[in-house]
């Protein structure tokens, strides 16, 4: 009698694909780098021609970190928005950790022996006090989940209103929540160091005025981008 053989072991259900919308992935890569960036621009402050105000530069990649998350708010809802600005905590918590691993390692006997200014300048540049470093995340969550709510509460019930509307939104939104993230970070990071009211108004009019200025067309580029994106077929 011959011993029937021993069944073929099932074959194993094929992992669920994953389903993303590439606008959602691509912005979702733009945010994470954003967020590391601002932390690194910000050390230098430019003029505002061809006003003598003066703005930190890392509100140019914070105005992106405003302009995706309504883009996501318009096109995927206030919680999809809302949980890319939580998650924008660990690129910004790993730079942080990663920076500073940099700056306690020892520098090579070539830097230090032929290029010690070069040292000196990044070690000067990207040390900064334990303040600022609690001021950033501080100022980056509320102002952004501040912007998200103000964007869509303003869309109201129709949900859709236009390019004009969305344009609206978008600038008061940012306004509101850049406003509020000069006042946090400014209070956080320099209050009792030095008299901060000349800083504090420069830097609250002038990322306001960006906001107005920028945003707007900045936003409806970002949704029209993503809904190009969105459009295109998939491969795979």
């Amino acid at each position: 009698m011959e011993t029937p053989a021993p069944a073929s072991p099932a074959p194993t259900a094929p992992a669920a694909a994953i389903s993303m919308p590439l606008a959602m992935f691509v912005f979702t890569l733009l945010y994470g780098g954003m967020t590391v960036l601002a932390g690194v621009l910000a050390f230098k402050q430019v003029q505002l021609w061809p006003t003598s105000l003066a703005v930190e530069s890392g509100i140019f990649p914070f105005l992106m970190l405003v302009v995706i998350s309504s883009t996501l708010s318009q096109l995927y809802g206030r919680e999809a928005a809302k949980r890319i600005v939580w998650w924008g905590f660990f690129p910004l918590g790993l730079s942080a950790l990663l920076m500073q691993l940099v700056l306690a390692l020892p520098a090579s006997s070539e830097m230090l022996a032929f290029r010690p200014e070069d040292l000196a300048a990044f070690e000067r540049v990207h040390q900064s006090t334990w303040r600022v470093w609690m001021a950033g995340p501080a100022s980056y969550i509320t102002s952004l989940l501040l912007n998200i709510w103000i964007f869509d509460r303003l869309r109201g019930s129709g949900g859709n209103d236009g390019t004009i509307g969305l344009m609206v939104r978008g600038a008061i939104a940012s306004a509101l929540s850049q406003a509020v993230d000069s006042v946090i970070f400014i209070t956080l990071a320099f209050y009792g160091e030095f008299d901060i009211t000349d800083l504090m108004i420069g830097q609250v009019l002038a990322k306001v005025v960006l906001s107005l200025v920028l945003v707007p067309f900045l936003i409806t580029g970002g949704v029209r981008a993503a809904a190009w994106l969105d459009a295109r077929p998939s491969k795979g």
